[in-house]
Parts: C-alpha cells; structure tokens; sequence
C-alpha cells in the first residue's frame, strides 16, 4: 500500500507544484488578475501565495513534514476562494459558472488538505517520508 500513498500524495500535490512555479513564470499575469480582483499588494501577494503552494506540494509530494504542507495547502486555498472566485459578484453566466466551479474545487481541495493535515498530525502512517511530522497532536 505505500506506492499507493506515494502515487496519490504526488498526484495531489502536483496541481499546487506547477501553480506554484506559474506564480513565479507568470508573475506579471498573474500579478494583473490578482489587482483586477483587488488583492492586497498584489505583487507581493502572488510571490508569498506562490511559494506556500510550492512549499506544501513539494512537503506532501516528497513527505517533509507533510502535515505542516498540507496546513499551509489550506490555509492558501480557503481565502483564495473568497477573494479570487467569487462568483456571486458575476453577472455574465458562463463566468459565474466557471468561478463557481474553481470555488468549490478552492473548497473541496481545502477539505482534503484539512483532513490531510488532521490524520497525519494524529500520527496516521502515510507511506515512506523523509520526516515524521511537524506537529503532535494527540488523537
């Protein structure tokens, strides 16, 4: 069952790896979107929300305090649902539908990342890691 967990912990981390190098190779569009839809110190803010992405992908992927990546997972994908998907500000149909479908995707994935976070600071085994996790709750 370990190549199973490695497989499906890479997979998931995947989608936050490239999203988190395209905040880095795609600065300035980002950068635009990120100021269309009025977030703070967009420049800033896309760099910083750039490299939690990239740092909890690559913690999940490779296990390195996975849980700890899988709590900065979270903690991006929760307010960028609020702030950059907002559907509910849209008039035009197919973007309201396209925004409600990356805000729940931001939720559910946030879901996942949460439950992520919950089994393996408990402890739960999550294949081969490079660290035990960062944090020791106890169950």
């Amino acid at each position: 069952m370990d190549i199973v967990l490695v497989i499906g912990r890479v997979l998931f981390a995947l989608l936050f790896i490239s999203s988190g190098l395209a905040h880095f190779t795609q600065r300035d569009a980002m950068t635009g979107y990120a100021q269309f839809k009025k977030v703070p110190a967009a420049k800033f803010s896309v760099l910083l929300s750039g490299l939690v992405i990239l740092l909890g992908g690559i913690y999940i992927a490779f296990g390195i305090y996975a849980d700890l990546g899988a709590l900065l997972l979270a903690i991006f994908l929760i307010p960028t649902a609020f702030m950059m998907h907002n559907f509910w500000t849209i008039e035009d149909a197919q973007a309201k539908q396209g925004e409600m479908i990356n805000f729940m995707k931001n939720l559910s994935l946030a879901g996942a990342a949460l439950i992520l976070f919950a089994l393996l600071a408990t402890g739960t085994e999550f294949g081969p890691t490079v660290t035990e996790s960062f944090f020791n709750l106890d169950k």
